[in-house]
């Protein structure tokens, strides 16, 4: 087992790169296991996944994916949503947005967007609350769009 500095004088992260077969295992606090690398590129996490959340504003906001995987925004006008930087094509990319209606505002999607049933849905009425979700695998050429909840507040 070799021990990696972890950058603070308060903790240590090791490394046991398991048995004969390539398998690498990170451990926090020497015995728990916090993630397991296997040899066919699988992950396998011990605990929750915490991801990353942003709030965005304005009426042309950009959703950066290096950013987070869960974004919100309370609309101020009509609204036209950009996404840029994306995985390369062959790797999935996917996020959630929660939109407030501060209005009786519009909501304006990326022509990428392939949504559900072929259109996009309505946007939520004023001070309503909607969970839109996008994913893509081929660096953003196609994204697919589809609401996850509506009048959610």
């Amino acid at each position: 087992m070799s021990s990696i500095s972890a950058g603070t004088a308060t903790g240590t992260a090791l490394v046991n790169t398991g048995d004969t077969t390539g398998t690498l295992v990170l451990k926090t606090n020497g015995t728990t296991t916090a993630l397991t690398l296997g040899t066919n590129q699988s992950a396998t996490h011990e605990a929750a996944i915490i991801e990353k959340y942003a709030a965005i504003s304005g009426t042309t906001p950009t959703i950066d994916t290096t950013d987070g995987n869960f974004y919100a925004i309370t609309t101020s006008g009509n609204t036209t949503f950009t996404f840029g930087s994306v995985a390369s094509s062959g790797y999935s990319v996917g996020f959630a947005l929660k939109v407030t209606q501060g209005g009786a505002y519009t909501l304006t999607w990326p022509a990428s967007v392939d949504w559900a049933g072929g259109s996009a849905p309505a946007a939520p009425a004023s001070g309503a609350t909607d969970i839109y979700v996008f994913i893509t695998h081929d660096g953003g050429t196609t994204w697919y769009g589809f609401l996850g909840g509506a009048a959610m507040a």
